[in-house]
């Protein structure tokens, strides 16, 4: 069982301040480097690639190489259409609900540096109710409090400005925590903490450990397609959320029956490679890490499958966080269950010893 001490003081620290910088897909840049800054004790080297994604190595030379991974982007919003009455209209930088969106702040990221907004909604007292309209991308928009498009202009705010949540970290209830893009920068933060296990263990492992760290997730898997190409590993450890669905409104016949505070969630599908998903379940039972189990159908939807079908086949898995509300400015997640995360990967990976180990025919 993992230790209620699990997350130091410096890890806390750097959890908040990771998932405070805002990072939308194609612009994590800022984000890698307070990731890489802190993880830079406890590898023996870096590898970055074109589009950002970056890879602390431990044991870089070794011919067996091992992948433990999570995704650095945040879901997000373009401006796509500015009025003559300088009111923004955007299109989504990932899967953001618009549902959301009506009075939530926004931060536009420009090159004179942040500007705020607001996502106006006519007041409830001027609305058909007999009609009612709900929000959608097309009705939903930005006011800066400017009048015409040539104050907006002025603002350095320009159509292809990328808009994110300015909603931060904070702990509930002793055990709960709450930022928008936990999904997954958690996982950034889970591998790094596995990694920084690792190095305070004084724990050698006989193979090259690869603590990626990939972009573009939420649009499709692009930072894990192409550093798979580069590291082209032999086994890859995913590590990304799913859904509590034991909150209202979530059909558990449809979605599973996962929860948070319950330990992490292993996943059965075509492109978890069996005998790994094996070693995983084995390693929980015998370390008393608790976990839930959860099957997807054809795809994964996470970095898993991208890993999964990339130089002829790599033996991978996928260790899941359950979270509530996902894409909301307020996802929640178990300190528990970050730290049994945290612990499973790492005792998994003292287990991996060759590549027999995943022989699918063995």
């Amino acid at each position: 069982m993992s230790s209620p001490s699990l997350l130091n003081a410096a890890s806390l620290a750097f959890l908040e301040k990771y998932l405070n910088n805002a990072s939308p897909t194609g612009y994590e840049s800022e984000g890698q480097k307070i990731w890489m800054e802190y993880l830079t004790p406890y590898v023996d080297t870096f590898i970055t690639d074109t589009y950002g994604t970056a890879v602390g190595i431990i044991n870089p030379d070794a011919p067996f190489k091992v992948v433990i991974e999570g995704h650095a982007d945040e879901i997000a919003w373009y401006v796509n259409y500015i009025t003559e009455d300088g009111l923004v209209y955007v299109i989504r930088n990932g899967g953001s609900d618009h549902q959301i969106a009506p009075s939530k702040r926004v931060n536009i990221h420009t090159k004179k540096g942040i500007v705020k907004g607001v996502f106006g909604w006519p007041a409830i007292h001027t609305r058909n109710r007999d009609k009612e309209e709900n929000p959608k991308t097309s009705n939903i928009f930005i006011d800066l409090g400017c009048e015409t498009k040539e104050e907006v202009a002025k603002l350095g705010v320009h159509v292809g400005c990328v808009i994110t949540y300015p909603d931060e970290f904070m702990i509930m209830n002793d055990n709960k925590f709450v930022c928008r893009a936990i999904d997954n920068r958690m996982g950034g933060f889970m591998i790094a903490e596995v990694a920084r296990l690792l190095h305070e263990n004084k724990k050698k492992l006989p193979f090259g450990l690869y603590i990626t760290n990939a972009v573009q997730e939420e649009v499709g898997l692009r930072g894990a397609e192409m550093i798979t190409q580069t590291i082209k590993p032999n086994v890859a450890i995913v590590t990304d959320v799913c859904h509590d669905s034991t909150t209202p409104m979530i059909d558990k016949k449809i979605e599973g029956e996962t929860k948070i505070g319950l330990g992490p969630v292993i996943t059965y599908a075509p492109a978890v490679q069996n005998n790994l998903r094996e070693l995983i379940l084995d390693t929980a039972s015998e370390k008393g890490i608790p976990f839930q189990r959860l099957a997807s159908s054809r795809v994964t939807g996470t970095d898993t499958d991208a890993f999964a079908y990339s130089n002829g086949g790599v033996a991978s898995a996928l260790i899941s966080l359950p979270l509530r509300y996902m894409h909301t400015t307020v996802e929640m997640v178990h300190r528990k269950d970050v730290e049994n995360v945290i612990q499973l990967i790492y005792e998994t990976l003292l287990k991996i010893e060759n590549h027999e180990t995943f022989s699918y025919f063995k």
